[in-house]
């Protein structure tokens, strides 16, 4: 970890920044108290992040479990008791971990989970706009399209328009303009705006322009558009923003029933966003799953027990850390701390931000992730990737993370179903008579994205030093997913010394460059893609 400190480092104050204003957002959206939210971030950057077996993904409150929380917390007589939910569901993810439920996280086929990324990015960009345009209202950290407050993602647009506030949005349009102008031109000019992050700089912009206008008649701004840290007197006072749980609840089933909510929903989201984070991560590592699960089910417990709302996986976050040069969860601990250490020493310089200002940052990491080059990509690889992919993004958009997924996958279902019955599998013969570990695989006739889980196994599982015949000679149908595995495991076979032979009706390839290029290039290998 510490040998990629130059790059964890400034990544993690970007990832603090998108953090801080999504703790306290979800917190508000939630109906539960602002600390809540940073005790949620804090727990989530430094101990699951020291527990997961992810190098890039970042867990914190999620807003995907902002309207369970707040029907929650009524529903049970009040916080403390919601709290003992908290804990119960972090136990029954520790169960799930033991149980190895992880592997659900393979079966999600890939443009369901190019959807999502592209889905949460129109969405943040969507919620975002009012805030950078200075109207801010709760639901601006909710991701579902109809909001706690009668409302919905466009009647919000719409009613921004009628809200603008001048300094605010002015901060917020320099913010944006600097954000671009930063990592276009001058992080390619030196390599010290590579290590001092353009958000970074915004920031303190922002701080400024605060204290230069607050009382000047037309750009000064009110507190409501501003960051809202809750500022204690004194230690006591510290102290007493933590909650804790009414153990005396436990009886009560309907907090087992929010329990085993929580549990499944938090886990569900994790490992979607495992998955999703995995895909974007240009070193292509891969995360533990199940790991991953006893990571987040510790963290929930001691989230839950000093007061932290649930806490999920966020893509997010972890998108920001990826976008921004993260290497290991270094970079993810690091920003666990720095919320600790600013809720503690500066809040009174935390509520000098604007909104806006973090609001340009989080409009940039999602168009990161909703670029409109993946549309046109996902739009030529045919119907059986692209129907999935818009399906999920039309679903997020207009309903909320979990249906649009759910949609998505329903549809990327009856695709596979449409096109064969068949189960595929594949045949391993492994050879050490000559003194080289040598196996060949031969796929079957038809290979759908239900085989993920299997073969990723198969090619994480290979020794060093191997000599591996990959054979798709009978293969008729190859999913673009399992295209994808082989592609990430190319890249990284070479740090383990594998040498991989391709043998296909158009002959043998030794260490193709690209899995991807090879059969899209080559449709006379009688291979027909997904």
């Amino acid at each position: 970890m510490f040998k990629t400190f130059k790059s964890d480092l400034p990544a993690s104050v970007v990832v603090f920044f998108v953090a801080l204003p999504l703790c306290l957002g979800i917190a508000l959206a939630s109906g539960a108290p602002l600390f809540s939210g940073l005790i949620a971030g804090i727990i989530g950057g430094v101990v699951v992040g020291a527990l997961s077996g992810s190098k890039i993904g970042v867990s914190g409150p999620a807003a995907g479990l902002a309207a369970i929380v707040l029907t929650a917390i009524g529903s049970l007589g009040g916080y403390e008791n919601f709290l003992v939910a908290v804990v119960l569901g972090g136990v029954i993810q520790l169960l799930f971990g033991v149980l190895k439920a992880g592997i659900i996280g393979y079966y999600f086929p890939s443009s369901v989970i190019k959807g999502m990324l592209t889905g949460i990015g129109i969405i943040i960009i969507l919620k975002q706009i009012p805030n950078f345009f200075g109207y801010d209202e709760e639901s601006a950290w909710d991701l579902e399209f109809f909001e706690i407050d009668g409302g919905n993602t466009f009647s919000e647009l719409f009613a921004m328009l009628n809200n603008i506030h001048p300094g605010a949005a002015l901060i917020g349009l320099i913010s944006l303009i600097l954000l671009i102008f930063w990592e276009k031109v001058l992080s390619k000019k030196s390599k010290v705006f590579e290590v001092i992050q353009g958000p970074f700089v915004v920031v303190v912009l922002g701080i400024i322009f605060f204290m230069l206008t607050q009382n000047h008649d037309l750009l000064s701004i009110s507190a409501n558009h501003m960051v809202s840290v809750p500022v204690p007197e004194d230690f006591n006072s510290f102290i007493g923003q933590f909650s804790f749980p009414n153990f005396s609840a436990i009886t009560n089933p309907q907090v087992w029933v929010v329990a085993f909510t929580i549990a499944l929903v938090a886990s569900l989201e994790t490992l979607l966003c495992v998955e999703a984070s995995d895909k974007i991560d240009p070193d292509k590592n891969v995360t533990p799953t199940n790991r991953e699960l006893l990571a987040q089910g510790t963290g929930n417990i001691i989230s839950g027990l000093i007061g932290g709302l649930p806490i999920t996986q966020v893509i997010v976050r972890s998108s920001a850390n990826i976008q921004s040069g993260g290497k290991s969860k270094m970079s993810t601990i690091l920003h666990g701390l720095l919320l600790l250490i600013s809720v503690i020493l500066i809040p009174n310089l935390l509520n000098k931000i604007p909104l806006s200002v973090l609001a340009s940052i989080l409009l940039l990491v999602g168009y990161k992730l909703a670029k409109p080059a993946l549309f046109k990509k996902m739009y030529k690889l045919g119907w059986k990737q692209s129907i999935p992919f818009f399906v999920t993004i039309i679903g997020i958009v207009f309903t909320d993370l979990l249906v649009g997924i759910g949609l998505g996958l329903m549809v990327g279902i009856v695709v596979v179903l449409l096109k064969s019955y068949q189960n595929s599998h594949f045949l391993h013969i492994e050879d050490k008579s000559n003194g080289k570990h040598k196996i060949k695989m031969e796929l079957a006739e038809e290979v759908t994205f239900f085989n993920k889980g299997a073969i990723l196994k198969e090619l994480d599982s290979l020794p060093r030093d191997t000599y591996l015949e990959f054979d798709v000679r009978k293969t008729r149908y190859l999913d673009y997913d399992i295209i994808e595995i082989l592609e990430d495991f190319a890249f990284k076979a070479k740090e383990r010394n594998i040498d991989i032979k391709l043998i296909s009706k158009r002959g043998v390839v030794e260490n193709p460059p690209s899995f991807i290029e090879f059969f899209q290039l080559r449709p006379k290998s009688n291979i027909s893609l997904s």
